[in-house]
């Protein structure tokens, strides 16, 4: 990876910009993560990671969507033990991270989307962002929501947007802690942003974020384990699961029988 774009990659574009990486999701329309899109990250944060001269990390989405989530088709059982085992690597990945990671979000931000997202050190987003977690809405549920989003929002809060699938607007979620700062172009932010980082040592920060997440790490590390575990030999066992899924990828209203 040189400085400039990497062209390397179909579902995302990588640039160095001094002392940031831009990760851009480019899965039009609604920049679904598939699979692909999830290798396609891990490899470039690992690649990101490896260079001295990078403090930070940018992930960013497009004008219409910084990600819809994760895609549905692959959440099917024959599927779905390697989609999250890609996903949460990538997670871990951005958690794990030695750069302060940024996200810029303009309008959707739903399911795997606000997850990765939220799991970033600080986040920026246009008032017409729309942040939420509809998994319920097909029977399945969030894990790593399930696990860290009661320390960004509080129980409560957290409890309804995961259990109920409400969303919240630009607005409510910065208000609710899930953003640091709203602007119509937040693109404007993280210039801000990174010019103060610019000024500041890469080391300190890097041993400055193992410091600052050391006591949250070990539960999330162990929450996500236990998420993944019975999501995949509880949930995903239920008729409704499957039946949501289904309906979703068949284009049609599911049929509960709930069990």
């Amino acid at each position: 990876m040189s400085n400039g774009t990497a062209t390397s990659f179909t579902r995302i574009t990588v640039s160095l910009q001094g002392p940031a990486a831009r990760v851009a999701l480019n899965n039009p329309p609604l920049n679904v993560i598939d699979i692909p899109m999830m290798d396609e990250l891990r490899a470039a944060l690992e690649q990101v990671e490896a260079r001295p001269e990078i403090s930070a990390i940018v992930l960013a989405g497009s004008e219409r969507a910084f990600s819809s989530g994760v895609e549905v088709a692959a959440h099917t059982p024959d599927k779905v033990r390697d989609m999250l085992t890609a996903f949460h690597s990538v997670i871990r990945s951005v958690v794990g991270s030695r750069k302060l990671t940024i996200a810029s979000v303009r309008r959707h931000c739903l399911g795997g989307g606000a997850e990765l997202a939220m799991m970033c050190d600080v986040v920026y987003a246009a008032p017409d962002s729309i942040w939420g977690f509809p998994e319920i809405k097909l029977a399945c549920y969030p894990p790593v929501a399930s696990v860290a989003l009661s320390a960004i929002v509080g129980q409560k809060l957290a409890a309804e947007l995961v259990l109920t699938g409400r969303t919240l607007s630009g607005q409510e979620a910065l208000e609710a802690g899930l953003v640091n700062g709203l602007a119509e172009d937040p693109e404007t932010l993280v210039t801000e942003c990174l010019q103060r980082v610019s000024q500041l040592s890469s080391a300190a920060i890097a041993v400055a974020k193992k410091a600052f997440y050391a006591w949250d790490a070990i539960h999330f590390d162990k929450g996500l384990a236990r998420a993944e575990q019975i999501y995949l030999d509880e949930l995903m066992k239920t008729a409704d699961a499957q039946e949501g899924i289904a309906a979703f990828v068949e284009r049609r209203r599911p049929k509960w029988v709930g069990k």
